[in-house]
């Protein structure tokens, strides 16, 4: 029999990876977030900065990382610095202060589009998981597992996560673009 709670299940995981690289995407406003992406190789394995000190932010344009072991702290500045974010970490002892600086307009105009290409790959993914799901329903059918009308009723069901779930992605890139936009 078919379910379709689990491509439903897969299409909601990939809108949650995509709100966390979104999230994580420098919009000119301090956001701890941001450094979700960013891992340090210590300790033998790679880790990120959360589990490694306390990340606050103090500021609308700075992000504090108070490091718990002091030997981690040139670990966690070259990570930073290695990072896409552009950040230039100051070392206080165990503190970390990352100042966040302004977009330029340039750059705003970069990062909506890496928000539209992020929206795309996202679209793709949510396309591939209905095709999955249909190629599913097309070998069940052939196997007379279900009936025609089963086919077109999860088809529909199919089409209907997959529409919800593209104008979710519409939804979020659109607030992120005006989020980058906003001075």
């Amino acid at each position: 029999m078919f379910d379709d709670n689990t491509y439903k299940v897969k299409m909601s995981k990939t809108i949650e990876v995509f709100t966390k690289e979104l999230n994580s995407l420098r919009t000119g406003r301090a956001n701890s977030s941001m450094l979700d992406i960013v891992k340090v190789d210590v300790y033998g394995q790679k880790m990120p900065i959360n589990q490694l000190g306390t990340i606050t932010t103090p500021e609308p344009r700075t992000i504090n990382i108070q490091v718990w072991d002091l030997n981690n702290v040139p670990l966690i500045d070259s990570s930073l610095k290695k990072s896409e974010l552009g950040l230039n970490p100051q070392i206080d002892g165990q503190l970390i202060r990352l100042p966040i600086p302004d977009l330029s307009e340039e750059r705003r105009m970069e990062m909506k589009k890496i928000v539209k290409s992020m929206g795309e790959k996202c679209k793709v993914s949510i396309r591939n998981i209905r095709r999955d799901g249909n190629d599913e329903l097309k070998k069940l059918l052939k196997l007379k597992e279900i009936s025609e009308d089963n086919e077109k009723k999860f088809e529909k069901v199919i089409q209907e996560y997959t529409d919800q779930n593209i104008k979710l992605i519409d939804d979020k890139v659109l607030s992120k673009e005006k989020e980058i936009m906003t001075i």
